[in-house]
């Protein structure tokens, strides 16, 4: 009788030698292909990581070009002067950009409320008035909180980057304080002053399917939707109520804010603007999708050439004199079902544009700047008639 055996130790088993080997993968994957997944991954944190796997990955994450930093943490004054006495070390021109931006809001914001009259868009952003700081939280040496958490400036972040080509900074929220179904966002583009910015803005906004109207206005805007059904029967032509009821003062708190919050944030970013000559890209946005601010390689080039213009009353760019043209709906219906009431888009270029910019009255980049369902709105917005206005310096 024929008897089957089975060689099961040759076939499972490794052999010892293989065991204890260690084969790893990466190596064999040239560093062009490693950049481009470094690339691809992008976020400051992760990549900071990466730098403490193995020393090829830490030389080479200095050379990533595409980086993103998302400011994680709000930290108040009170908790940042402390720990910052005991470390003795100086902030970040970034580790402080809720100061700078509230300090030059709330204050002109508070003026303007008194001098327009109240409205809760102005009430809400001074009860914002306490200064924070901002810091991305990592596990290096850097300022401490109370809790004992380490947190760097995006300034300090970065400066182990050498390639970086396109950066992308995130803040945790918008800087300006708006009420529960409201609508305001904003896109502004510099180079050494500002070049254009585009504002949008709603007084409520009725979802797709719902029954129940969120205006309840608070008096402001509720008369201008009685009675209008569509978007085209007004012709376009702003209501008489429009400029008595509070409708007007709102839109100017809207755009004042806006511009304000938009120079803050293009002053602050001087510093990391002179560290990275390589930059071609650099937008600074808010995990709300509040507002925006871009700069391209020329605008880029043309602020390392030209220094900026600092406002003397706080830290920010000063706006130049203005140019701005206005479109208003009191009843905006969005082919998606989505309603804006009172709806108001605000293009806004400095009244004496170089002569390398487009000219002031061309306006079709406005109906561009937002995402979509925004910009469908601002496509209907500017069929309508236009109305023109004028700011001074700031």
């Amino acid at each position: 009788m024929s008897s089957l055996r089975l060689d099961l130790t040759s076939k499972i088993y490794p052999e010892p030698d293989s065991v204890f080997s260690v084969n790893d993968h990466f190596d064999h994957l040239p560093d062009s292909l490693l950049l481009l997944i470094f690339n691809k991954i992008g976020d400051v944190k992760a990549l900071g990581r990466c730098c403490v796997v193995s020393r090829r990955f830490h030389c080479l994450v200095p050379q990533v070009e595409n980086v993103v930093v998302r400011v994680d943490c709000v930290i108040s004054d009170d908790e940042s002067s402390s720990s910052s006495s005991s470390s003795g070390k100086s902030r970040g021109p970034f580790f402080n950009i809720f100061r700078f931006v509230f300090g030059g809001i709330v204050k002109p914001l508070q003026a303007l409320g008194q001098f327009l009259g109240q409205t809760r868009a102005s009430s809400s952003l001074a009860s914002s008035s306490s200064t924070s700081s901002l810091a991305v939280g990592t596990q290096e040496d850097g300022e401490i909180d109370q809790s004992g958490v380490t947190h760097h400036s995006p300034t300090q972040v970065l400066k182990n980057f050498n390639e970086i080509r396109c950066l992308r900074i995130e803040l945790p929220s918008g800087e300006l304080g708006i009420d529960d179904g409201v609508l305001l966002k904003w896109r502004a583009d510099f180079g050494s002053t500002l070049d254009n910015c585009v504002i949008l803005g709603a007084s409520s906004v009725i979802q797709p399917g719902s029954i129940k109207s969120s205006t309840q206005d608070n008096g402001i805007d509720g008369g201008l939707c009685i009675g209008i059904g569509g978007a085209g029967d007004d012709n376009g032509s702003i209501p008489e109520s429009f400029y008595t009821n509070g409708g007007l003062k709102l839109r100017v708190v809207w755009t004042i804010s806006s511009l304000i919050a938009a120079s803050a944030r293009h002053y602050l970013l001087q510093p990391i603007i002179a560290d990275h000559k390589t930059l071609d890209s650099l937008v600074l946005t808010d995990a709300d999708g509040q507002g925006v601010l871009c700069m391209n390689k020329d605008q880029l080039e043309e602020l390392r050439v030209k220094p900026l213009s600092a406002s003397t009353a706080s830290k920010r760019t000063l706006v130049p004199a203005l140019n701005m043209r206005l479109w208003y709906a009191t009843h905006l219906e969005l082919p998606n079902g989505l309603i804006l009431k009172g709806a108001t888009l605000v293009a806004i270029r400095p009244s004496e544009p170089s002569a390398t910019k487009k000219d002031v009255s061309d306006c079709s980049w406005a109906s561009t700047a937002f995402e979509e369902p925004y910009r469908t709105a601002a496509k209907m917005l500017v069929k309508r008639r236009t109305y023109c206005l004028e700011m001074n310096s700031f």
